[in-house]
């Protein structure tokens, strides 16, 4: 039977799946698309940021000109001058920083320093929201390695420019430098006021001492300065540099740099600060320090702004101890209202250092240095070069002899004539020898000197002794007439003191880069260019000017030991260049307008020689001059120059070059020789033990 049509409508079947993923097919599609491309974007952006930091890690930062202070040292090792155009800095590494210091800068500037990559991400959003709790910029969130890209190679201006330039340096610090460096760079580098670059510049400022010595409340002190040296600094403002130290010490204990007990403890600390200017250095020995700088720039090739800003350090041969009593010397020796000049050069014959240095009475006012002047008349402080060049050629010993007496003298083959003058017109009108020459300064001996042994040898000795001023080879170069520094007499009589060694004047001993790698060294060069025997005879002569009748006998009272030299005087320049066995100095005093000398003017070259030398030497021993070989001494008739007799009335004991010392003796007394034998060999004894003994209890 056929089944009956229903009158309902046939009931839909459902949507085949395949169906419904048609209808989502296109979404599919598009967001797989969308995808596709977000994945495309994002490679774009990783390549180009590995390409950007590859860039980045090749390119050269920029050449930061960061000026450092050059320090200029004493023998002692004592600084003596800072040099700096407007940036008071000295660089030292991270090793000679306190580490309280380093705690304080770390806890109140960067605290995830060493955990950043330059960018401090979390102190970025906390400096966000009090920012904008406030309504205003009240924290900031700069990392160490941001300030110092900003510090070293840009402005601080607010611009867009800037704050990408200063990413890019950040990014390029820290791939170029480890944490530890740019720590070290940036300490080296911040501004802590008053003119203080730098942890080491600002140590030595604020508290006197060096950065590695500063305390837990110093260092809390001074890391709390850079954020507004106007505001935090305790010359300016003591309650705000307060504050800022105890929210530091507060910050430190906060992290577990220091106990809370140490922090509060810290904070009560009475803090001694230096008067403000008192932790640098004003220096001393003006006008050496030119001419350390002459020698540096001028004959070392040192660039000038490196010697200024390069952080350099200038190890030189200055005496402290000699310098103070070199300066009070000529300070003394002229009165306060005397318009009279003075100089004064000190060296040690031994090495060529040079102790002391004064170019003039007031540097302030005239910085011209008379110490290295080759515009002075030495007069008869020469006369020891010609004599001895008189003594080295043989011809001539300590018992030559000429006649004292007004003399008119004929050169350039009977063409000229030249007529000397003793001081004051006074002559012995009888022979006289070296000895006696030397002792009270004869013109006429000198000149029949100087024709007996050729003006041109005298130049040629000269030479050899260091001076290079002009001189001319006539009859007037015995008497001294071509102008000589005191620094060239000082250098030559040196070799006289040295057993005929002639040493390189030296000033500068090294130059350290601030780095501390040596870029010069001082090597003295060591020369034997006299005789020690022709040396040390002249020495002896010399002795004479100090003993009675001698032209420096006057200030025999202030010497308490053996010294040697010879005195000058010229109508506008007087001198007195002598030595010890540990120093040589070359004193000179007068106008630098030639203005005559009166008497009084003339006689205080001695004086300052006299107090310098004891000063100077206060805590060396008194010693003879050292005896070398080829030395012989005997008695002699200064009457005849011959050997003396025993019952001769003014036999003397003088001292020869060995070969060189009379072979016939006088005979005037009806005497046997007294200088042979054992007999003379205990007489020497004894005269060298009677000069011994008044040295000491003089």
């Amino acid at each position: 039977m056929t089944k009956p049509a229903s009158n309902s409508a046939p009931r839909k079947r459902g949507t085949p799946w395949r169906v419904r993923a048609e209808r989502w097919m296109p979404l599919i599609r598009r967001l797989r698309k969308a995808g596709f491309v977000a994945g495309c974007c994002t490679l774009a952006l990783l390549l180009f940021a590995f390409g950007f930091l590859y860039y980045l890690r090749h390119q050269t930062l920029p050449a930061a000109s960061i000026t450092q202070t050059s320090q200029m040292l004493d023998l002692q090792g004592n600084v003596i001058d800072t040099f700096h155009t407007g940036e008071n800095r000295q660089s030292v590494p991270l090793k000679a920083v306190s580490r309280h210091l380093i705690d304080a800068t770390l806890a109140i500037e960067d605290q995830r320093f060493y955990d950043h990559l330059g960018f401090d991400v979390k102190g970025l959003a906390r400096a966000a929201v009090v920012n904008l709790e406030h309504m205003e910029t009240k924290q900031g969130a700069s990392t160490i390695t941001q300030q110092l890209a900003r510090n070293l190679y840009l402005t601080h201006e607010r611009t867009w420019n800037r704050k990408i330039k200063e990413a890019m340096y950040t990014v390029q610090l820290e791939m170029n430098y480890t944490k530890n460096e740019i720590l070290g760079l940036y300490l080296n580098q911040i501004y802590y006021g008053h003119g203080a670059y730098g942890v080491e510049a600002a140590a030595r400022l604020y508290f006197g001492k060096h950065a590695s010595e500063l305390t837990l409340a110093e260092s809390a002190m001074l890391a709390g300065i850079p954020k507004g040296p106007k505001y935090y600094s305790p010359y300016n403002d003591m309650k705000n540099a307060k504050d800022r130290q105890r929210t530091i010490l507060g910050t430190m204990a906060a992290q577990g740099y220091i106990t809370r007990e140490e922090a509060d403890a810290a904070g009560q600390e009475l803090l001694a600060f230096q008067p403000l200017g008192g932790g640098q250095q004003d220096g001393t020995a003006p006008y050496f320090r030119d001419y350390v700088r002459s020698v540096a720039v001028d004959q070392l090739g040192i660039n000038e702004r490196m010697f200024s800003e390069g952080g350099l350090r200038i190890y030189t041969t200055l005496d402290e101890e000699a310098q103070l009593a070199a300066e009070d010397a000529v300070a003394k020796g002229i009165p306060t209202s005397s318009q009279q000049q003075a100089a004064l050069v000190s060296i040690d014959p031994r090495t060529g250092y040079i102790k002391a240095m004064v170019g003039g009475r007031n540097y302030k006012t005239n910085q011209f240095n008379r110490a290295l002047a080759k515009t002075r008349q030495p007069g008869s402080s020469f006369k020891p070069i010609l004599y001895l060049t008189a003594l080295q050629q043989g011809g001539m010993t300590p018992v030559s002899r000429y006649k004292s007496e007004p003399t008119i003298f004929t050169y350039d083959e009977g063409r000229k004539t030249y007529a000397p003058h003793n001081y004051n017109d006074k002559y012995a009108e009888d022979y006289i020898d070296m000895r006696q020459a030397i002792a009270s300064s004869d013109n006429i001996y000198a000149v029949n000197t100087i024709m007996s042994v050729g003006a041109d040898n005298v130049i040629d000795m000269a030479r050899r002794l260091g001076i290079t001023a002009n001189l001319q080879p006539v009859p007037s170069l015995a008497l001294g007439t071509f102008p000589v520094s005191p620094f060239e007499m000082a250098s030559a009589f040196g070799v006289f003191a040295n057993a005929g060694q002639r040493v390189e004047p030296t000033a500068i001993l090294r130059i350290e880069d601030s780095k501390g790698e040596v870029l010069y060294e001082a090597k003295p060069v060591h020369s034997q260019v006299v005789d020690p025997a022709h040396a040390y005879v002249l020495t002896s002569l010399m002795e004479s000017v100090f003993e009675t009748g001698g032209t420096g006998s006057r200030v025999a009272a202030l010497l308490k030991r053996p010294v040697a030299g010879k005195t000058g005087t010229t109508a506008t320049d007087a001198w007195l260049v002598g030595y010890t066995p540990e120093l040589v100095t070359a004193v000179w005093v007068g106008y630098d307008k030639d203005r005559k000398l009166t008497p009084t003017e003339a006689h205080r070259a001695a004086p300052i020689f006299a107090n310098y030398t004891e000063h100077a030497l206060a805590a060396v021993p008194p010693k003879i001059f050292p005896v070398p070989g080829g030395v012989s001494t005997v008695y002699v008739d200064p009457k005849t120059g011959k050997l003396a007799g025993k019952g001769c009335p003014d036999r003397r004991l003088e001292t020869f070059v060995t070969g060189t010392e009379p072979a016939e003796f006088c005979g005037a007394h009806g005497d046997q020789a007294a200088s042979g034998g054992e007999d003379a060999v205990k007489e020497t004894s004894k005269s060298w033990w009677s000069q011994l003994k008044r040295w000491w209890t003089d």
